[in-house]
């Protein structure tokens, strides 16, 4: 552990938090770091949570050439990536859309991938909850048009899935699939591939049961329609990005208007502070 790179990494203040859950055994420096990380009893079916960083104005992404992810929201903050890699620490499976790969298209979705100063801490706390060494890594694109020369189907360090449809699968087999990539085509499917299919598909690659929602707010908001999505992580980051009219800078749910009397509504179950940043937990209750 290079304690050189993590000077500037300060733990986070814990301002509230439920003993709902089983505590994971961390490593002391992990501990130092965030405090205690409860995760829901084993159940048969899967655990689906999400994680996203936010403006105080709700804006996810600043929607710019360059500027489209998460980093420019977070204002790069080490303590947010910090629990970023602890989260895909703790996930069997890392989902993304196609939005989310072309923002960071060199990007792995590993532990380390986000922060590489606590490599030495997430592997062992993988290794103690029995989990491979690295997420199943899931690109669900309905068109299939994606780039497999990307360092997340060719970097060898991480096994990837693409949840796309029949068409998607064609295209993507003109190219030279590598052979750790696997690719599901969802039969019947025309448009954004059902919630299901996509838990479905990453369920058959015998991956296991917590399943995490990277982006982008489109896919997220499938989910939450379908009501998938068990727990939520934001992020809420000190600064206003503001929209113009008509501006298509996304909020956390994107292509989905849920009506009075049928919104979501989740619990707060932790807060923590680093420096002006929030850290928030929620849960959800889901219809399976």
């Amino acid at each position: 552990m290079d304690m050189h790179n993590q000077s500037h990494l300060l733990p986070l203040e814990t301002l509230f938090e439920t003993k709902h859950g089983r505590a994971l055994r961390l490593t002391p420096n992990l501990t130092r770091l965030y405090g205690n990380f409860r995760i829901p009893p084993a159940r048969s079916r899967q655990h689906v949570f999400s994680n996203f960083v936010s403006t105080l104005d709700g804006v996810v992404s600043l929607h710019s050439r360059g500027h489209a992810g998460g980093g420019d929201i977070s204002g790069f903050s080490i303590q947010d990536r910090m629990v970023m890699g602890l989260l895909r620490a703790t996930a069997d499976a890392v989902i993304v859309g196609t939005g989310t790969l072309a923002a960071d298209p060199q990007q792995v979705w590993t532990p380390e991938g986000i922060c590489p100063e606590l490599t030495d801490d997430y592997r062992p706390l993988r290794m103690a909850l029995r989990k491979r060494a690295v997420p199943l890594n899931v690109i669900v694109s309905g068109s299939g048009r994606i780039d497999l020369r990307l360092p997340v189907f060719t970097s060898g360090r991480v096994q990837t899935l693409v949840v796309t449809t029949t068409a998607g699968a064609k295209h993507l087999l003109k190219q030279k699939a590598p052979r750790w990539l696997e690719i599901r085509a969802i039969p019947r499917c025309r448009g954004n591939i059902p919630p299901s299919s996509i838990l479905d598909a990453v369920g058959r690659m015998n991956a296991g049961q917590r399943i995490l929602i990277e982006g982008g707010p489109r896919l997220l908001g499938e989910f939450y329609a379908r009501r998938l999505v068990d727990e939520q992580f934001l992020t809420l980051a000190p600064q206003i990005a503001g929209r113009e009219y008509g501006d298509a800078r996304p909020s956390l749910v994107m292509g989905q208007a849920f009506p009075p009397g049928n919104t979501r509504w989740g619990t707060l179950t932790d807060v923590r502070r680093g420096a002006s940043h929030l850290f928030l937990r929620y849960t959800f209750g889901s219809k399976h």
